[in-house]
């Protein structure tokens, strides 16, 4: 897997384009749905939306096999689609691990993949407002010494940022690579232990931990964080084994809480503007499209992940600069736009494109407001 250095030649631009990424300034008419009842639409072209460019968008979503799209602005409900099983079935044991089943709506519950890692970043800034833990302490402070296979000496200079901003220095199967702090590499089994430094500093288990602070609060009724199928006896140190099953309107309204600037109609979820604002800029000099665990765009290189090279150039090329997303294997995604309030969700199975970022935002700016 390709990492990225402080010596790549690409991060010249790095400290110009800070003023790309997102700033919060919750809208006065941002809607909150409620847990129960009905979620308020409106009529996209009494919102200046060009519905039939609208409608070619959708048409084209559903022809990536996708299970469900959902945009929302300022919270209501702009567009949102469901699809019929046979346009994204999924045999095999992908389908038993990522199709997990219906909301009561009959609309598909499904492992979100590595879009889960933007929720893991929430949830350790969650703890750090609670001063259960601080970022800059080392790993194993929580876990304990050893739950890498660097030296002690390099494991202990590994902190909780180190691991939500993708620069811990180690490799795939937790050896060492470089100094903590002076390589991006986007690494799974890195990253995963953030959730258990903050279960571990917390005292509770990832499911109830999850369940607590976000789902509840959030009426997030058809949201778990779940033991993989057939990952529950695999071993810790070489897997994530953890996943997020939800829904389309369940992770958009993890979307409307951030866009409200960490509150759930008018209740306080995250706290730490600090850490909010630190979450959705650049984490490091490295790769400046990548926050806390979550993808930035506007930025002047971009790193896509498992076996990309960087490239110049922003995560979106059609989408405005101050997007930042979830996303995850087979085009999940939660996009959120402070710009324009907007929060979409797509769900489903693998697209036929590579290219499902550039197509789907050049479709949507077209039929957005002028």
């Amino acid at each position: 897997m390709r990492s990225i250095s402080k010596s790549t030649p690409l991060v010249m631009g790095f400290i110009s384009l800070l003023f790309l990424a997102p700033t919060f300034t919750v809208a006065e008419s941002l809607y909150f749905p409620p847990n129960t009842g009905e979620w308020e639409a409106i009529d996209p072209t009494e919102a200046g939306w060009d519905e039939a460019k609208l409608q070619k968008l959708i048409n084209a979503v559903g022809k990536q096999k996708s299970s469900g799209l959902l945009i929302l602005q300022n919270g209501k409900i702009i567009v949102e689609k469901h699809w019929p099983d046979e346009n994204y079935k999924m045999g095999g044991i992908r389908g038993v691990r990522m199709m997990l089943g219906k909301t009561q709506d009959g609309h598909s519950i499904e492992d979100v993949a590595s879009a889960q890692k933007s929720i893991s970043g929430i949830i350790v800034g969650m703890a750090q407002q609670q001063r259960l833990l601080s970022i800059s302490d080392p790993v194993h402070k929580y876990l304990g010494k050893g739950w890498s296979r660097a030296s002690p000496e390099k494991e202990a200079k590994i902190t909780v940022k180190h691991l939500i901003s993708m620069s811990s220095g180690l490799k795939d199967d937790l050896t060492f690579e470089a100094p903590a702090g002076t390589r991006w590499r986007y690494n799974t089994t890195a990253y995963s232990h953030s959730m258990h430094v903050a279960s571990a500093a917390a005292g509770m288990n990832a499911k109830d931990l999850v369940k607590a602070w976000l789902f509840d609060p959030l009426g997030m009724d058809d949201s778990t964080w779940i033991f993989r199928n057939g990952m529950e006896d695999s071993n810790i140190k070489d897997t994530n084994i953890f996943g997020l099953s939800t829904s389309n309107r369940d992770l958009a309204r993890i979307g409307i809480m951030i866009l409200a600037g960490g509150t759930w109609n008018g209740k306080p979820i995250m706290t730490d503007k600090d850490y909010i604002h630190d979450m959705s800029h650049p984490s490091q000099e490295m790769n400046p499209s990548y926050g806390y665990l979550w993808w930035l765009n506007g930025q002047s290189i971009v790193n896509g992940g498992a076996g990309l090279n960087p490239k110049e150039g922003p995560l979106i090329k059609e989408a405005p600069a101050d997007l930042f997303a979830a996303q995850g294997a087979l085009q999940r995604k939660l996009y959120i736009v402070p710009s324009m309030n907007l929060v979409i969700t797509r769900l489903g199975n693998q697209t036929e494109t590579n290219d499902f970022n550039n197509q789907f935002w050049k479709g949507l700016m077209a039929a957005a407001p002028q």
